[in-house]
């Protein structure tokens, strides 16, 4: 099936990286003032929404008008609305800047999406960011740094291996992040795995 690309409106300052991750049949929403992206990457939306309080709305287009006072955010609307609609795999971006408490709340909606079996990826000027879960993730040594974040209290039986700090079941708690700036050996493969929990995995460029 299709992927569903999100464009919320923080701040974004390489677009050829964005060009490079996007597909010719991604289905494109854009939650109020990321459609100022759009028109720098000369895209149009499949879907619009948001409550246009950072970008005038449109004039046509698939559009859904939210209300101001609201308890979903405008990202988090698309992405519900999304879900609705069967999508399974999203991009987001638009997503992390200055305003620290939108960027945890989008942190917080990768979370959201893994618990609805789908897979998400935050895309930023500066990383990747994820949720893995049970299993076995890799991490490409093109990559400058890696890092992981527990959401839980604590995540427990976390590996770490071909890096420069390897961790053998670990346990990483919500009061001690210490899984953070690790490097990948070079011409290696970093592997990460856990049994219990999930861990948000930054894959910093």
């Amino acid at each position: 099936m299709q992927r569903c690309v999100i464009f919320g409106a923080a701040p974004v300052e390489n677009y050829g990286r964005i060009e490079k991750y996007l597909r010719p049949d991604d289905y494109i929403i854009a939650c109020d003032g990321g459609l100022s992206h759009l028109e720098k990457l000369g895209l149009k939306a499949d879907l619009i929404t948001g409550d246009f309080d950072s970008h005038e709305k449109p004039d046509e287009g698939n559009i859904i008008v939210l209300p101001r006072e609201k308890d979903d955010t405008d990202t988090f609307y698309a992405a519900k609305e999304a879900l609705k609609r069967g999508f399974t795999d999203f991009l987001l971006t638009g997503m992390t800047g200055a305003r620290i408490d939108h960027t945890l709340a989008n942190l917080s909606l990768l979370m959201y999406l893994a618990e609805h079996g789908a897979k998400a990826l935050i895309l930023d000027d500066w990383s990747e960011i994820s949720v893995i879960s049970d299993g076995t993730f890799y991490v490409e040594d093109s990559f400058s740094y890696f890092s992981l974040i527990t959401p839980h209290e604590k995540t427990e039986n976390v590996t770490i291996r071909n890096a420069k700090f390897p961790l053998t079941d670990g346990t990483i708690k919500d009061t001690y992040q210490y899984a953070v700036s690790n490097e990948v050996l070079p011409g290696e493969t970093a592997e990460i795995s856990l049994k219990n929990g999930k861990l948000i995995l930054i894959k910093v460029f």
